[in-house]
């Protein structure tokens, strides 16, 4: 079986929650984007064998099943959904390619959807029988003295690594002009929902509007934290002796890996995901045509890059998350898209890399063919 190729890439905008697509449920935002992927591609629906699809905050039932129901692909797609957190969108492309080169399929799409606006509500039932009681997240390590938010855990980041929040803000602003300066062209690969085709978070801010954003914890801020957001990214892959059938060109999947790492530090957990496939590749941090680095929280993006050595210039020319916003399940299959759309000559290749709560770091090497 020869390596996949993701023959497409596509994404809805991504809306802040309670935004121009607060209505829309898992299933809503993903199957309209897998249309386009397939009409883009084209293939017709039948031809697809799976869909995988991360989802991080909604309540169970398969909403990969779901999507690819109203997407109307055959009834034989099962359907697998996927929970990695902010990883998942990433690791199911990772997976995807890993059915393909298995030969259990030969189409898969796979990606990720969240609706922040839409999440259920979250109680935990009393096992002595008294009232259940609401939380907002579940836990992600079983000790609660190394489980921290994510506000906490990024202002420990800023500590450890002396980040400054002047540096953070400035990584903020830079995220927001970039975003701003590309809309046109990131309209390409955005299938519009309900007459959104942009995302609708960025925005010309300055680092003085950066300093009144309220403080969440020390230096880390509103301004540098990426907003609760809903949107869907998908990609679609199929084997690289049918792409050259059928005349596709796309990003062939070099290398990609998932590992833990310190969970009261998630933030730094992408840096042993990129430095292996760094090593595992043979290829150096400036090898890279474009870099896409998830920017949850701006002193994340920045630890990234001081602790591996990828050059700020490449790392996401059109804005990252600070700009759009952080659909958690999505994201990482955003930038994947993102990188399908940036990379345009052949024998390019490109970098991507999120963290997750609980200590996890995806990172993945991708090559135009």
């Amino acid at each position: 079986m020869t390596a996949p190729v993701i023959v497409a890439a596509r994404r809805s905008a991504v809306v802040p929650r309670g935004g121009a697509l607060a209505r829309l449920g898992i299933h809503d935002l993903a199957a309209p984007v897998l249309a386009d992927l397939l009409r883009d591609a084209g293939l017709a629906a039948d031809r697809v064998g799976e869909l995988i699809l991360a989802n991080a905050l909604g309540g169970g039932g398969n909403p990969a099943r779901l999507a690819a129901l109203a997407a109307g692909l055959p009834e034989r797609v099962a359907g697998l959904s996927l929970d990695r957190q902010c990883c998942g969108g990433m690791d199911a492309v990772l997976l995807a390619d890993a059915l393909i080169r298995g030969g259990l399929h030969e189409v898969v799409v796979a990606g990720g959807a969240e609706s922040y606006s839409r999440r259920p509500l979250r109680l935990r039932t009393d096992p002595e029988g008294g009232a259940p009681v609401a939380y907002d997240r579940p836990p992600f390590t079983p000790w609660p003295d190394r489980d921290p938010e994510m506000p906490e855990a990024a202002e420990a980041l800023a500590r450890a690594l002396a980040i400054p929040r002047a540096d953070q803000d400035q990584w903020t602003v830079a995220s927001h002009a970039r975003a701003l300066a590309a809309r046109d062209r990131l309209r390409a690969e955005i299938t519009p929902l309900l007459g959104q085709d942009h995302d609708a978070f960025a925005r010309a801010i300055s680092l003085r509007t950066c300093g009144r954003a309220p403080v969440l914890c020390g230096s880390v801020t509103a301004a540098n934290t990426a907003v609760a957001a809903d949107g869907a990214g998908l990609c679609l892959l199929i084997p690289g002796a049918r792409a050259r059938r059928l005349g596709l060109s796309g990003l062939r999947i070099v290398h990609g890996v998932t590992l833990g790492a310190d969970p009261a530090l998630p933030g730094l957990a992408p840096v042993p995901a990129i430095r292996a496939v760094l090593a595992e590749t043979g290829l150096a941090p400036g090898a890279f045509a474009a870099i896409e680095v998830m920017e949850a929280f701006a002193v994340q993006a920045i630890a990234c890059l001081r602790e591996t050595g990828l050059p700020p210039e490449r790392v996401n020319p059109g804005g990252g998350a600070l700009a759009r916003g952080h659909p958690i399940g999505a994201s990482g299959a955003i930038n994947v898209v993102r990188l399908f759309h940036e990379l345009r000559e052949p024998g390019q290749l490109g970098l991507c890399a999120i963290a997750a709560a609980g200590g996890l770091g995806t990172a993945l090497v991708v090559e135009r063919v």
